[in-house]
């Protein structure tokens, strides 16, 4: 059956609920994944969002940083939450769709501001959390299966992703350290990048502008950290894919945008 997933690093789940009824009502995804939620799960807001439509909802959350959600119109069975680098961070969620559909949602570390493992741990553990990512996927090959990743993997991989590709070489989430390892992760099992499957890696195309910038939409200086990945299983059953730009300048807006993924 069709199925519109979303992705989101909303930034603060409980401080853009408006920002997220306003998804809901122009794009009305099947799914929702979001990531960044900053909320402990007993103070999840899930009245407001079942109101929504979302009945069923995986909330993995820690005061203040990090955390991830699956919300979801369907009933979905074997929710998961996965720890990563031996630390209980709230980064990962895990639950099988209607249709034999593994989705799984992430939230990479972004890796500090020096790309230098040795004088920045959290570049370190940046690292390390796709080293690892790459090699429990590849530990049970499923090339028949219908998997779905998704998430804010803050790496932007190809040179159109970014806005100077020679300029952010040295900028933590350009670097060709942090690249290769999420190659190395995307070949493990043939995942399929569903964004540029339809928009093509000649066209300019981010994700996330910073808040630093005076008018984000003017300089345009961007990047495409956030994706949506599909086994090759699933691949033919891809229909569209989109990047909401427009929600960076909602009001009270997030500094990433959602990324839409449509299977037939």
């Amino acid at each position: 059956m069709p199925l519109r997933i979303a992705s989101w690093n909303i930034n603060s789940l409980r401080l853009r609920l408006d920002n997220v009824t306003r998804l809901v009502e122009t794009l009305s995804p099947d799914v929702l994944c979001l990531q960044e939620i900053k909320v402990q799960d007993e103070h999840f807001p899930h009245e407001r969002l079942s109101a929504l439509g979302y009945r069923h909802i995986l909330a993995h959350g820690m005061k203040s940083y990090n955390g991830v959600a699956v919300l979801s119109r369907l009933p979905f069975s074997q929710p998961a939450r996965r720890a990563w680098c031996g630390r209980e961070d709230c980064r990962h969620a895990i639950v099988a769709l209607p249709g034999g559909i593994e989705l799984h949602n992430f939230y990479v570390p972004a890796g500090g501001d020096l790309p230098d493992p040795e004088a920045n741990p959290k570049f370190a553990h940046k690292l390390q959390f796709l080293e690892e990512m790459a090699a429990w996927f590849a530990a049970e090959p499923r090339p028949t299966a219908n998997l779905v990743l998704v998430g804010d993997l803050n790496v932007a991989p190809l040179e159109n992703d970014v806005w100077s590709h020679k300029q952010l070489l040295d900028v933590v989430c350009h670097t060709p350290g942090e690249v290769a390892r999420l190659e190395v992760l995307r070949q493990g099992l043939g995942w399929v990048d569903a964004v540029r499957h339809f928009i093509p890696p000649s066209e300019k195309l981010y994700s996330w502008w910073s808040y630093r910038a005076r008018d984000w939409a003017a300089s345009n200086r961007g990047r495409r950290i956030d994706h949506a990945w599909v086994s090759p299983a699933l691949a033919p059953r891809l229909a569209g894919a989109q990047v909401l730009r427009e929600a960076r300048g909602w009001p009270q807006p997030s500094d990433h945008v959602p990324v839409i993924v449509d299977l037939a």
